[in-house]
């Protein structure tokens, strides 16, 4: 057959932002966003996306300009998700976890325009713009183009009780009220253009910003849809950060299916129960620490749940014990694996009905796998990377697991070296090892990276023994996994000191707060040991496979951590004053 020529009729190009406008179209009056006492319409977000589109195209911003925000789960963070890119815009979302240092690394090297902050990050944004007022060498009397090379810093007020807190002359509900409601987006030409920047990691002074195309968040939404079985008019919690892989793609896939957001700031016990009571619940996404959290409710905060509760978990394996005690409360649990060059999930663990009549400690088990490919991977294996051989599916024989597939990241943003890196040999390198069992399902077995999850937060060990070794009386460092009742994995250290005169006693909990004044606190190890030396290869590299083993027979006690958190707590920061810098 002769091949025929595209047309506009038959060929558009993949992008999320359709999601929204059929929302608008086909469920105008159904509720799209709830947080509190305020209520959207699909219709109204529509408009309100369109608004702050319009508004942000008068601020100069231009195509694939990056716009950065950090904000917790709130109207604005999920309207950016449409407004930003419906402006031609990339959205970069913001870990709010992290330090100052560590923001003023991203908005460095993102080079981001403009700026949104939460007024609850106020004073924690204040300190990054600091930082890189300093970085970019900006000084108080330079000049207004010296200005423009930093971004434009815009507060998001709470919409329910506005605190009149600013870094700048502009407020995010201005903004939206200013543009215009009749604003047409120009359509997206090309599929294959940015959408999102995210950063694995916001600590190094070379962070990684893994770049999604419009095709690639498409693509994935709609498989993590199909793939969770998600019906019409889901009501959706959201308890997983949105900065999180932009929410696992639910910000585009809860208006795929004109369903409702139901957004709160805190992801605390009593707010989970009395939103799945108030609104009845249908989905929510979130790392295995959620379930403690759920489990831990005091009995004041606890609300009998009448319909089923769909979880979908990921970001660290969920021990079987906990699914055993989370599902008879009225929840239902597909664990899924993925990573932020994946766009989020990659592999979800399809539940088999067979698998109904095995004993529920059984079923647990098979849960906690990480399962089989979403739809949009064209393939998934586990690899011999010296040969680039499938290994056995036995559930034994170990390789790094690979993949392959239109959801996959477009690169590393002014990264090339390490974007070819990563698609050597036609496969996405995830750099986690794992196993194929006889019925196709994979398995993590370890982490060739040295990644701690924490919590659903990956950790690197390399960043943490950085900040260790600056220690004046550290000789040697190395940190890996130790298991944590709460946050599944921490950090523990292993050190060895320095022979010192002034026989200063160097314990753990001075350990411990070096490291809190120097790094995220969620990256903080939770235990430290201390050895003569650490254990060494023939070549001087330190065993950290025996220092694993090590750390295996230890469990962080609940009591202590507390004890070393209160032993350790910052002091006050200094509240000197600060001119934000913003421009029109």
């Amino acid at each position: 057959m002769d091949s025929l020529p595209k047309f506009p009729a038959n060929h558009t190009p993949l992008t999320p932002l359709t999601f929204l406008k059929r929302a608008a179209a086909s469920y105008p009056n159904r509720v799209s966003v709830i947080h509190e006492g305020i209520r959207f319409t699909w219709s109204q977000t529509y408009e309100r996306c369109r608004r702050l589109a319009f508004t942000l195209r008068s601020l100069n911003i231009a195509k694939n300009d990056v716009v950065s925000v950090l904000a917790p789960n709130i109207p604005a963070m999920y309207e950016m998700h449409f407004a930003v890119p419906m402006a031609g815009a990339v959205l970069n979302t913001i870990n709010s976890r992290l330090d100052a240092k560590n923001i003023a690394t991203i908005l460095s090297h993102s080079e981001a325009k403009i700026f949104f902050v939460d007024y609850e990050y106020v004073n924690k944004a204040r300190e990054a713009l600091r930082m890189l007022v300093v970085q970019k060498g900006v000084k108080p009397n330079s000049t207004e183009q010296d200005y423009s090379t930093l971004p434009l810093v815009i507060v998001i007020d709470d919409i329910n009780s506005p605190t009149g807190v600013r870094l700048g002359e502009l407020e995010y509900e201005q903004m939206v009220h200013r543009g215009n409601p009749n604003y047409v987006p120009e359509e997206i030409q090309e599929e294959w253009s940015p959408i999102a920047l995210n950063y694995t990691s916001g600590t190094t002074s070379e962070p990684k910003g893994v770049v999604y195309s419009h095709r690639g968040a498409y693509l994935s939404t709609l498989s993590l849809v199909l793939g969770w079985e998600m019906g019409s008019e889901p009501v959706y919690l959201w308890t997983l950060p949105m900065f999180h892989c932009n929410g696992w793609t639910f910000p585009w896939g809860v208006a795929a299916r004109g369903g409702t957001n139901v957004c709160i700031r805190n992801c605390a016990a009593s707010d989970i129960y009395r939103s799945i009571s108030l609104h009845n619940v249908t989905h929510m996404c979130c790392a295995p620490i959620v379930f403690n959290i759920i489990l831990g409710a005091k009995p004041s905060e606890r609300k009998v749940i009448r319909n089923r509760v769909n979880i979908l978990t990921g970001g660290a394996p969920p021990p079987a014990s906990l699914l055993e005690q989370i599902e008879p409360l009225g929840f239902h649990v597909t664990h899924a694996y993925g990573l932020t060059e994946a766009t989020g999930p990659a592999l979800v663990c399809e539940w088999q009905q067979q698998w109904n009549r095995l004993p529920k400690q059984e079923q647990a088990q098979l849960k906690a796998r990480q399962g089989v490919s979403v739809l949009t991977l064209e393939d998934v294996d586990v690899k011999n990377l010296d040969t680039m051989e499938s290994v056995p599916r036995d559930g034994k024989s170990m390789g790094e697991i690979v993949l392959k597939g239109s959801g996959i990241m477009m690169g590393y943003f002014k990264d090339k070296k390490a974007t070819s890196e990563a698609f050597n040999n036609g496969w996405f390198r995830t750099g986690d090892v794992g196993v194929i069992h006889p019925d196709g399902y994979l398995e993590i077995k370890d982490r060739s990276k040295d990644v701690i999850i924490s919590g659903g937060e990956n950790i690197s060990s390399v960043e943490v023994e950085s900040v260790l070794y600056r220690h004046p009386r550290v000789l040697e460092a190395a940190v890996v996994a130790v298991p944590h009742p709460k946050w599944g994995e921490s950090p523990c250290a292993f050190v060895s000191l320095k022979k010192d005169s002034s026989n200063d006693h160097v314990t753990e909990g001075d350990i411990i707060g070096f490291c809190r004044k120097n790094m995220p606190h969620f990256m903080v190890p939770k235990m430290v040991k201390f050895m003569e030396e650490l254990p060494k290869t023939s070549t001087g590299k330190i065993q950290k496979f025996e220092l694993r083993v090590k750390a295996k027979c230890f469990e962080v006690s609940e009591n202590l951590q507390s004890k070393n958190d209160n032993k350790s707590s910052q002091v006050n920061q200094n509240n000197q004053h600060i001119l934000a810098v913003s421009r029109l």
